[in-house]
């Protein structure tokens, strides 16, 4: 295992003794299998005890891993085919953000997704997943083909944000956002949105509108991100672990709310561990909730989507 962060540290103080007792038993062909039955037992208890108790801030650096599954290493393990569509017929393509027809087990979906890179070059070349309004008005042609040949759609989220350059600016940024929520509330075809990693701002939510809104267990899910937050409102990056637990950004936090429809469970430390088993588990969730979903009618798709999200936070009126 490759440990990043602070708070796995005594993980990997744990893993070094294991590998210098093995180290010990081939040189001195000398019986080590009660100590390191101990230290394994050791290792899982701390693995355990450390990845249950995460807190915010923790969960988002988890979320940043960068051997996390993207939305095309996603794609690639769960789908037998996968045509990816290009251009938002207005402007160019968006590399930001990809989608096309895939099929899961013989059922023909449209997933679209997010893409940040897994190295520089690629993370440059797709802009590290901040879509410009030519990636949202591409999105929302794609929804509108799926709609059209009665498909249901899939949404994968893992964003820092939508692209704040004044040229997005300029090309509507706003607007594109704006109206991938109105036309996704009244799609008439089955929509699941899972955030897989960041699930920041508008970013997220210009992909986010679903009948079933999940959050893989280690994902996050905010109007703005820790660092920007704590920016704003104490002048300094400094306080982002308070950030994150005062925005109540975890996937626990988001269901408590009852702002998504349920969390999916990772490996233990996170879907970089086992990106197979991730995209297994997944995949079954995907086609769980589709199956149930094609039961409805159209009418009760679109009327259920926006009851959902317009019974959602508290309003008080003077």
């Amino acid at each position: 295992m490759n440990t990043s962060f602070d708070f796995e540290k005594p993980i990997a103080e744990l893993e070094q003794q294991i590998e210098k007792v093995k180290q010990v038993a081939q040189k001195t062909n000398v019986d080590v299998s009660e100590t390191m039955n101990e230290l394994n037992e050791q290792l899982n208890a701390t693995r355990k005890d450390i990845y249950g108790n995460l807190n915010g801030w923790q969960k988002v650096q988890i979320s940043r891993h960068p051997e996390r599954p993207y939305t095309l290493q996603y794609i690639e393990m769960m789908c037998e085919d996968f045509i990816e569509l290009h251009g938002d017929r207005t402007v160019k393509d968006d590399t930001a953000i990809v989608g096309g027809f895939a099929t899961l087990n013989g059922e023909t979906v449209m997933i679209i997704g997010h893409q940040k890179g897994t190295n520089t070059k690629q993370r440059q070349y797709r802009n590290f997943g901040m879509a410009n309004p030519e990636g949202y008005r591409k999105a929302l042609r794609l929804m509108r083909l799926a709609e059209k040949f009665n498909k249901p759609v899939i949404t994968l989220i893992d964003t820092p944000g939508a692209y704040p350059g004044l040229e997005a600016e300029e090309r509507g940024q706003g607007e594109a956002i704006a109206r991938n929520l109105m036309e996704m509330s009244v799609l008439q075809t089955p929509i699941v949105c899972v955030i897989i990693g960041e699930g920041a701002s508008g970013g997220a939510l210009g992909i986010g509108v679903g009948d079933k809104v999940l959050m893989l267990e280690h994902s996050w899910y905010s109007v703005i991100s820790p660092e920007n937050c704590s920016a704003i409102l104490w002048r300094s990056w400094d306080q982002k672990e308070r950030a994150a637990e005062c925005l109540k950004l975890t996937a626990e936090n988001m269901l408590d709310n009852r702002l998504i429809d349920g969390i999916i469970e990772e490996p233990l430390g996170g879907a970089h561990q086992n990106p197979q088993a991730m995209a297994a588990t997944l995949k079954a969730r995907l086609l769980q909730e589709i199956h149930a979903l094609k039961e409805k009618t159209k009418e009760q798709l679109v009327e259920e989507r926006i009851s959902k999200f317009c019974s959602m936070g508290m309003v008080e009126e003077g």
